[in-house]
């Protein structure tokens, strides 16, 4: 039910760096919402054509995806956490990237022919 899912405007990186900081972002993503890891999903999409503060320099947008209520403590550290290993994975500075959260009620997220709800 946790989702990360992160898009970047820069190149595609080498095969097993981009697998080494999904499962990064999976076990981080996990253990930041308390939820078991086989239900957390990634993605990632690169070259997507985007600017950010009118320049289009390597910039990242980061959704978060949640079912229940992640309190702002989450968020903040979250926010630090994932930032910072985007930084040094893909080279995105930090303040280039933008994180958002959404809290998800059960119902309206699927999963194996059925809803959380």
């Amino acid at each position: 039910m946790p989702l990360i899912k992160v898009q970047s405007s820069i190149s595609t990186p080498e095969k097993a760096q981009l697998e080494g900081m999904l499962k990064t972002l999976s076990s981080k993503l996990a253990k930041h919402t308390g939820k078991p890891e086989s239900y957390v999903m990634t993605a990632f999409e690169a070259e997507v054509p985007m600017t950010f503060a009118g320049t289009s320099e390597p910039a990242c947008y980061i959704e978060i995806k949640s079912v229940g209520t992640m309190k702002p403590e989450q968020t903040q550290s979250m926010s630090q956490d994932f930032c910072q290993e985007i930084n040094q994975t893909l080279g995105v500075p930090t303040n280039r990237i933008y994180i958002e959260f959404a809290d998800a009620k059960g119902a309206m997220w699927g999963w194996n022919g059925s809803t959380f709800g």
